[in-house]
């Protein structure tokens, strides 16, 4: 994925099959919105194929520009509250749950922030390395990348259930590497490969399946 449109949709099929049967295994709607991400995944990928048309000449540029935009809005304005909400209510017992909640704050706030920043600040689109570089100039620095991993990961690593946390580690690992080999396509690189990682999450819900729905309180 991220390599060229084809990439894209093969993968966002791929991921749609993926999310499907991982929603199969939901047995309880707390259970939903984490299920979900997979299936969420499909379609950014998805979204990004039409970037790479639109670059590559065959649609217009606009459309590369707004779904780029579309990309943006789910890649760095939803997924860092989203992420950490997911696991909250996955979360099997108030304990667990209330360990979420300084991440889901934090989440909440770089959303707003990089919110914001989207429709503040014009958003470039461009190809450089066989990937697409997204550019927008209040969500491009240090700051916010450390915000947004500890929104994104930090709730995983404290979770009571195994699997969260081996999902954790393998999104904080390949965002180390993307950082220090293609740190100017982040954006895209990390989500892709970040969508890769939900094969863990088909893992967990197959294998867990005799053991949920978990005792909510």
């Amino acid at each position: 994925m991220c390599f060229s449109a084809v990439a894209n949709f093969v993968g966002s099929g791929v991921l749609g099959g993926i999310g499907v049967v991982t929603l199969t295994k939901v047995k309880h709607r707390r259970e939903l919105l984490f299920a979900a991400l997979p299936t969420l995944f499909a379609i950014h990928q998805f979204i990004e194929g039409f970037v790479w048309l639109g670059l590559d000449g065959i649609l217009s540029r606009t459309v590369a520009h707004n779904m780029g935009a579309a990309f943006m809005l789910y890649a760095q304005g939803l997924l860092p509250f989203l992420l950490p909400l997911s696991v909250l209510l996955f979360e099997p017992d108030a304990k667990s749950r209330k360990r979420m909640l300084p991440f889901l704050g934090l989440g909440a706030a770089t959303t707003l922030y990089i919110l914001w920043a989207l429709t503040a600040y014009p958003l470039q689109v461009n190809v450089k390395g066989n990937s697409i570089v997204y550019i927008n100039q209040a969500t491009n620095n240090m700051a916010v990348a450390v915000l947004y991993v500890i929104a994104t990961c930090g709730s995983l690593f404290v979770s009571k259930i195994r699997m969260m946390v081996i999902f954790g580690a393998a999104n904080l690992a390949i965002l180390l590497v993307v950082m220090e080999f293609k740190r100017y396509a982040f954006t895209s690189l990390w989500c892709a490969y970040a969508a890769i990682a939900s094969v863990i999450i088909l893992v967990y819900f197959w294998r867990s399946h005799g053991k949920r729905p978990f005792r909510y309180a």
